[in-house]
């Protein structure tokens, strides 16, 4: 589809500014010979429109608290929410940073990144992922205005605003995102769909043929269609405002808008999906336009109408001030909370209600101790929220006394997410990226992780401070057999960059685990917690404090020891109970615990030399998972106990006797290594 040719002069302000959006993101993915310049091309109109109408921000304190949030899920179109953040007046995006997208060092990158971009509220480009996060952000937002505001005074009142493309539309997390933002009837969550028909392959009709429309009204969703999005303004302002209107439910916009608007050959085709126009396009969509600029030129007329932002963003953020502080001579005690909220900083002496044990204290499942610790939490850190993918009894991650985060009753603390592992993950980064200082934890077993994996990835990319609660860590899950019992799924998480992931091994542990994982939410860093199924005794040398530095000797020798003996989790025990065998035969027997690899690796020279010196070569390490990655710690002569098979249908205790978990085994293969 193109439009006529019209000259500059004719153009309205209006028209400036949406073309102005449409050449910055055109010149951009030109000069960098590389982006999607087709979606910023056809969505500029609504993306205008809210921005310029509706949008509540101020671009001088892009983390002023009442923001409206914005995502860009369809995050490929990254141009269009970069070309915003400069035409408005964001100090964190400037003509140079446009200029330098997709480059080295730039804050302008191929996808948006809230850790780059200042404006940018989360990370976004896998599909999908975007809007799981906006309910995630409006999820936030429902809680905290149930918390916190008053009949006379709401100090929480804010929009979250997400634009989704048909790949948001395709991929599963989204269905699993939004069906729960319908259950809950999250009325300030607007979705803009920009329905252009045209993925990667081409027309969507090769493989997208539902009615969106209708599959989101059955989510429980309000659904408007603005049939132009090309040059309706008028419409697209009403259905924002009608969205507005709707309290009780989230509401879907389907913008019918044309991609790669303006260019004669190539829109409404994929081949302005994921590439430069070429040299000759350009110069045929700037005269088709009326484009008489220059690369990266914006009409004077169209910025200072942009720049109108900034004004309009002071504006809000003082009468926002006003009402908070009438809010806070009102209702001092309630302010007072509300800023330790949304301030992130933890009550002193937190950590203290974590509790500590002995070998007298009866073994239980490490879950067991979890659910000890988070109830003990929630009373300290009251932004601690979230919960489980239908499996709170076996999670055991219930907030007791807390009640349930349901319609209506948005104050309280325990989700129920149902079975979306992957919407709950990213729901999960929303929550924790909404900067109020809330940490939401999601359960599921460990195997699931498989399930919310790029959600668990981004929320180590983004800094989302999430405690992602597993249970069921090995083949000790038992008789639901190996679909449920993982094996090498604990390394390929120890593999993700900033992720922390701890198999504690029993009660001291489970607590210093909780301890880590608090104090990296609170600092925008994720943690994975692991803990078992099956009992496991508390020891005597476990500690709630040395868990931080992530492996620590449990047992230890009288001079250098002929043997290391490493253990994680429930096997630690095991490497106890061998070494105590060991020594009484006269061997010289150290026990490390090594809860948290990446912590370990992060301690000095020396530290480490202290808990496996060089010296001793020979190390056995014991963990119910795959041998993968071990070698690091036991070395070339070195062994492990570990299982690289799946597992099996038998009861746990069976499982891990049959596999090779036992003192026996470890004792065996201890003596193999000592010749």
């Amino acid at each position: 589809m193109t439009v006529a040719t019209q000259s500059a002069k004719e153009l309205s302000v209006e028209e400036l500014a949406i073309n102005s959006i449409r050449f910055l993101a055109i010149d951009a993915v030109e000069k960098a010979k590389s982006g999607h310049p087709g979606l910023p091309m056809g969505a500029a109109p609504f993306a205008f429109v809210l921005w310029d109408r509706f949008l509540r921000f101020n671009p001088k304190n892009p983390k002023w608290f009442n923001r409206d949030r914005f995502v860009l899920s369809a995050g490929h179109g990254s141009m269009l929410q970069y070309a915003l953040l400069y035409l408005t007046g964001y100090d964190s995006v400037n003509i140079e940073d446009i200029k330098q997208f997709r480059q080295w060092g730039s804050r302008t990158p191929g996808h948006p990144e809230n850790f780059e971009t200042e404006g940018v509220e989360v990370t976004t480009g896998p599909l999908g992922q975007g809007i799981a996060n906006a309910v995630g952000l409006a999820i936030a937002e429902a809680h905290l205005a149930a918390k916190f505001n008053k009949p006379d005074a709401k100090i929480v009142d804010h929009y979250t605003y997400v634009i989704v493309g048909d790949g948001c539309n395709m991929e599963g997390v989204s269905g699993e995102a939004a069906s729960f933002a319908g259950h809950l009837g999250l009325g300030k969550l607007i979705a803009l769909y920009d329905d252009n028909h045209i993925s990667i392959d081409g027309s969507t009709d090769v493989s997208f043929t539902e009615d969106v429309s209708k599959r989101f009204e059955a989510y429980g969703w309000h659904v408007l269609h603005v049939q132009d999005g090309n040059t309706d303004l008028a419409g697209i302002e009403k259905a924002i405002a009608e969205a507005k209107a709707v309290t009780d439910k989230p509401t879907l916009i389907k913008v019918t808008t044309t991609i790669g608007f303006g260019s004669p050959n190539k829109a409404n085709t994929a081949g302005v999906h994921g590439a430069a126009l070429g040299t000759d396009e350009v110069a045929l969509t700037r005269k088709n336009l009326g484009w008489e600029y220059e690369p990266f030129e914006v009409p004077e007329a169209a910025l200072n109408h942009f720049r109108k932002a900034v004004e309009r963003g002071a504006n809000y953020e003082t009468e926002w001030n006003k009402t908070y502080a009438d809010y806070k001579a009102k209702y001092a005690q309630e302010a007072a909370e509300f800023e330790n909220y949304i301030s992130g900083k933890l009550a002193d002496g937190w950590d203290k209600v974590l509790p500590t044990y002995t070998p007298e204290d009866k073994g239980v499942p490490t879950r067991k101790h979890s659910e000890i610790s988070l109830n003990k939490l929630a009373a300290v850190v009251p932004g601690l929220i979230g919960g489980s993918a239908d499996l709170t009894h076996s999670n055991l991650t219930e907030l007791k006394g807390i009640g349930d985060f349901q319609k209506g009753e948005y104050q309280n603390r325990n989700i129920h997410f149902g079975v979306r592992e992957h919407g709950m993950g990213a729901i999960a980064n929303g929550i924790a990226r909404h900067g109020s200082g809330l940490i939401p934890y999601a359960a599921t077993f460990l195997i699931f992780t498989d399930y919310q994996r790029a959600a668990i990835r981004l929320s180590a990319l983004s800094r989302a401070g999430v405690i992602w609660v597993t249970t069921h860590d090995s083949i000790g899950q038992g008789e639901d057999g190996p679909t449920h019992q993982p094996i090498e799924t604990i390394a390929s998480l120890r593999a993700i960059p900033n992720l922390t992931v701890i198999r504690p091994a029993d009660g001291n542990e489970s607590s210093g685990a909780y301890k880590i994982a608090i104090e990296r939410a609170s600092q925008n860093a994720p943690t994975l917690l692991a803990f078992t199924r099956q009992n496991v005794p508390n020891l005597a040398g476990t500690s709630v404090e040395d868990v931080a530095k992530g492996g620590y000797t449990v047992v230890d020798s009288e001079g250098t020891p002929d043997i290391i003996l490493i253990g994680t989790g429930s096997e630690l025990s095991l490497a106890v109970t061998a070494a105590e065998k060991l020594k009484a035969e006269g061997k010289k027997v150290r026990v490390v615990s090594l809860p948290a690899w990446d912590l370990f690796d992060a301690q000095d020279a020396a530290y480490k030399e202290s808990v496996l010196p060089k010296a001793v070569t020979k190390r056995l390490s014991v963990e119910a998972a795959s041998s993968f990655g071990w070698h690091k710690y036991v070395g070339t002569e070195g062994d492990t106990v570990s299982i690289d098979r799946f597992g099996a249908s038998a009861p746990g205790n069976v499982l891990l006797e049959k596999f090779g978990f036992t003192v026996d085994n470890v004792l065996a293969k201890a003596k193999a290594l000592l010749g």
